[in-house]
């Protein structure tokens, strides 16, 4: 049987090649002095650099006996929700984290997020870029801040959802709640965030959303036309999918959790 880990972090990564080694030695030296065993999950989304051979190198050349490695590949780009879900079937830490590569929000913001969950105060945590403003250093273009809020407005007029911050890359989960909904996920997209926070609010899972510490870092992946069609999209078909039955029902996620 494989040892039981504290934490899993996953990194959603695609031509990350610019700022992915900065990023795991940031990662790396916060798991080694504040987290026992734990594990980092690069998840290359079909990059087209040096990424993934950046990982690799990084693990060869910083050894370490607690935190583990893993590198997967979706061998083409699929999405950033396709990379966070297979991180998550992937990972084995109790607590289950994502963040975005650029690490815009400081990993040592995570505590924020995964001592909530390790106190059972809820199964899901969010960082918030909209709980406290006074929080965001570098703040991003104003036409992202501004497309931001009126998404944010289609997502609560469309999933009846309140969260003030679905999008923030930096979120933790309680792994056996979320595991089976992760399983249920059928957007691969940016707006898969929103899919997840709206199943598992409809399963009854506590979800806490979080201020915290954040900068805008430049070189986003977003396109704004593109894939803000492309998010409006996701969320009418978060609704469809809902009104089809296309989801299981509470009782058949709860019999596939793991116990």
């Amino acid at each position: 049987m494989s040892t039981p880990l504290a934490l899993s972090i996953i990194i959603p990564a695609y031509n990350e090649a610019t700022r992915i080694e900065r990023s795991l030695a940031q990662v790396f030296a916060y798991l080694s002095a504040r987290v026992g065993p734990s594990e980092v999950i690069v998840v290359d989304d079909g990059s087209t650099d040096e990424t993934v051979e950046i990982v690799r190198q990084f693990g060869r050349t910083h050894p370490s006996s607690f935190v583990r490695l893993v590198v997967l590949r979706n061998g083409q780009n699929r999405g950033k929700g396709y990379s966070v879900k297979q991180g998550v079937l992937h990972a084995r830490g109790e607590v289950v984290a994502f963040t975005d590569a650029d690490l815009s929000a400081p990993i040592t913001e995570l505590p924020k997020l995964t001592e909530p969950i390790a106190r059972g105060e809820c199964d899901i945590a969010i960082g918030s870029r909209a709980v406290d403003r006074r929080l965001i250093g570098k703040r991003q273009p104003i036409w992202r801040d501004y497309a931001g809020r009126l998404f944010n407005f289609l997502m609560r007029m469309i999933t009846g959802l309140r969260f003030k911050d679905t999008q923030c890359g930096f979120k933790a989960y309680r792994r056996e709640s979320v595991l089976p909904i992760f399983q249920e996920q059928r957007i691969h997209g940016f707006a898969f965030d929103v899919e997840i926070l709206f199943l598992a609010t409809k399963r009854g899972l506590r979800i806490a959303e979080v201020p915290v510490i954040w900068n805008h870092a430049p070189g986003s992946r977003v396109h704004m036309v593109r894939d803000s069609v492309r998010m409006f999209v996701e969320l009418l078909k978060i609704r469809w999918y809902d009104w089809r039955h296309r989801y299981s029902d509470v009782g058949a996620l709860a019999a596939r959790a793991p116990h």
